[in-house]
């Protein structure tokens, strides 16, 4: 058995500057104000834009993200209706097979020490789980058929696509305080990518 972090990895090859061009092109067609496009008009442009609440100019560059994180995780997550999913699948992968080296990965809950009580608890019964798992592919049961004994906690992955306003939308409700805090985990990693990379699209978001 194997416990993890979960993390957040940036897919595209982030160019900040393309994305800031484009969006304020695409933008100052609305006021045809392409005459005022000039060396460093974008950011104070896409500002401006935000500000006003004009933000789906925005839906014209997107961003891909890698997650691994638990199950749970992604059960909120694909509730984002305007966004692309590609996830890894539990009926088609085979947790006893060699791929995954005959054992299973859970991901670590954030909100419990390893000292814990809890996360003692939490331990002992991902270790049955994954047990149980393979004993019931050992009596021949099907990786679709033995999957229905997994929990939320089991690690997965996802590829997720989503333009620049859907990923505001989901910043602003899953950075919040009252968001699942294995949720909050994986926003703030996003969250902490933007602001370095976009900063003009995402620095008022304020978790």
């Amino acid at each position: 058995m194997k416990i993890i972090e979960p993390s957040v990895e940036l897919i595209d090859d982030f160019d900040a500057a393309a994305i800031m061009q484009k969006l304020e092109r695409a933008g100052r067609v609305c006021y045809k104000s392409e005459g005022n496009i000039k060396d460093g008009s974008a950011e104070k442009f896409i500002r401006g834009i935000i500000k006003r609440g004009h933000e789906s100019v925005i839906e014209h560059a997107s961003v891909s993200f890698k997650i691994v994180c638990d199950r749970g995780v992604t059960h909120e997550l694909v509730r984002h209706r305007i966004a692309s999913y590609s996830q890894e699948s539990s009926r088609f992968c085979d947790y006893s097979a060699g791929k995954f080296g005959g054992e299973m990965t859970f991901i670590k809950p954030c909100f419990w020490r390893e000292d814990d009580d809890n996360f003692q608890l939490w331990r002992e019964t991902m270790a049955l789980v994954e047990k149980n798992y393979l004993a019931l592919r050992a009596a021949g049961a099907k990786p679709e058929e033995a999957r229905s004994i997994l929990p939320n906690s089991l690690k997965t992955e996802i590829f997720v696509t989503m333009n620049l306003r859907e990923l505001r939308h989901f910043l602003k409700l899953r950075t919040a305080a009252a968001a699942h805090p294995q949720m909050r985990e994986i926003a703030l990693k996003i969250l902490d990518m933007m602001l370095e990379r976009l900063p003009a699209v995402f620095d008022d978001i304020q978790p």
